[in-house]
């Protein structure tokens, strides 16, 4: 391992590539600690921590990097230009115009991106503008401090302008990343906001060994538990099912085409950690509802089962994830698109006809290996529940035992290790592993 780190210092332009991502990165946490103007950064904070987690505000603050939590410049993240990306992922499989951009390579990507670019645009503004009337509506807090000492038309206008031009710059250090420096630039910064909490959440545990609160062994079993967590997401992101494929040989003037043998590499979790986030969103909205009907008894008994505490909270968190997924599943990976494009270049599977039984066998086995893959992933997703209710830990730290937080961490570890992986091979160095090669979560 260290002499594979001491190669990667060795390879001009690798080292060009991760010194520019680790700028960028920097960059990207500088600006999750510059606050916006007119608000009480003090009075804000003691609001979220009367809040405590497991609510919406802290999965955009988890995806923020706590900048959310703080109202600075990056306050929203990358969130805007995610959810602009899945409106326009989602467009693509309904309306023709967007498929037919899919199809259209380098210049229909080209035309995609630019359209995400302008949602981005559109979505933060509006969520800035959204969450200026939040703040302002929090008014007093429990220790007399106004959140926004100057609310008004202004106050909003700013909050909007500012929050807005932090999003999209933060969408153009991505790409900067992506293009410039090593591994997937969005990714990058949702990896590095999550794991600029682990400190704290560390710090918090200490701290509740060094008061009594807490026995050192049981510290030592959750760091165990975490191991063999992260263990068992490794083998859930990286699972596949080989299915394997031959193409026919053709003869062209005097060259033979074809011949060979290659495989669909079929993903236990094609759908990665999008399953979660929608069933995470549609499971906020109970407590939204809350909030608009204080004094409803009705709406507070029904909203109390879906702390995320409750049992019955877990079994209908877990029934959407299996849902979500199949559902984006379908979405995401098209076996008639594959069986098409096989048939066109004189590709089978073997035992196999072309055509529509073979997209019928390839939907079948996906189909198949997509039911214990969603249930592993809605085990994965309600753990940090588990975990929180029964050892009593804080959510921040729990979050790092599984959901949201530990996929996309795992996820985003292997894809970058897999891309420097492929720079050390490429120029005869060994990589990180010698005799196997990692496998990245979109490698096809």
């Amino acid at each position: 391992m260290m002499k594979s780190i001491q190669s990667i210092f060795r390879i001009p332009d690798l080292k060009k590539r991760i010194l520019f991502t680790l700028f960028i990165l920097i960059v990207d946490r500088i600006g999750g600690h510059i606050p916006v103007p007119g608000i009480n950064g003090k009075a804000l904070f003691q609001f979220f921590e009367q809040m405590g987690g497991g609510g919406i505000f802290s999965l955009y603050d988890m995806f923020a990097g706590g900048a959310l939590s703080q109202a600075t410049v990056f306050a929203l993240g990358i969130m805007p230009y995610i959810s602009a990306s899945i409106i326009l992922q989602l467009l693509g499989a309904v309306i023709p115009y967007f498929q037919k951009l899919q199809k259209e390579g380098e210049e229909g990507r080209k035309k995609i991106t630019q359209y995400t670019r302008y949602g981005t645009v559109l979505i933060s503004a509006l969520q800035a503008y959204g969450l200026a009337v939040f703040l302002e509506s929090i008014g007093t807090t429990a220790s007399g401090q106004m959140v926004v000492p100057n609310p008004g038309f202004m106050f909003r206008i700013m909050t909007m302008i500012t929050m807005a031009s932090g999003s999209v710059l933060i969408m153009w250090l991505g790409e900067q990343i992506t293009e410039r420096g090593i591994g997937n630039g969005i990714s990058l910064i949702i990896f590095t906001g999550i794991i600029a909490r682990f400190p704290n959440a560390i710090a918090t545990e200490i701290d509740q060994v060094i008061g009594g609160n807490r026995a050192i062994l049981t510290e030592v079993f959750l760091l165990a538990l975490m191991v063999v967590t992260v263990a068992a997401v490794v083998l859930l992101t990286q699972g596949m099912r080989k299915i394997p494929v031959q193409y026919a040989k053709r003869v062209i003037g005097r060259k033979v085409y074809g011949g060979q043998s290659t495989h669909i590499p079929l993903r236990v979790n094609t759908a990665g950690v999008m399953p979660i986030i929608f069933a995470q969103s549609i499971m906020f909205v109970p407590g939204t509802i809350k909030t608009f009907f204080p004094g409803s008894d009705f709406v507070n008994t029904v909203s109390s089962y879906f702390e995320y505490t409750s049992v019955i909270y877990w079994i209908v968190y877990g029934s959407m994830i299996v849902f979500f997924t199949y559902f984006y599943t379908a979405i995401a990976f098209n076996p008639v698109d594959v069986a098409d494009n096989m048939k066109k270049y004189g590709g089978f599977i073997p035992g196999v006809r072309p055509g529509k039984k073979t997209a019928d066998f390839i939907d079948n086995i996906l189909t198949r290996i997509t039911l214990p893959g969603s249930i592993f992933l809605a085990i994965v997703a309600i753990f940090p529940y588990f975990i929180t209710k029964f050892t009593n830990v804080s959510f921040t730290f729990a979050s790092f035992f599984g959901g949201t937080s530990l996929l996309i961490i795992v996820g985003v570890a292997l894809d970058t290790l897999q891309q420097i992986e492929s720079h050390l091979l490429m120029r005869h160095y060994d990589g990180f592993l010698k005799g196997s090669k990692l496998r990245g979560r979109r490698r096809a």
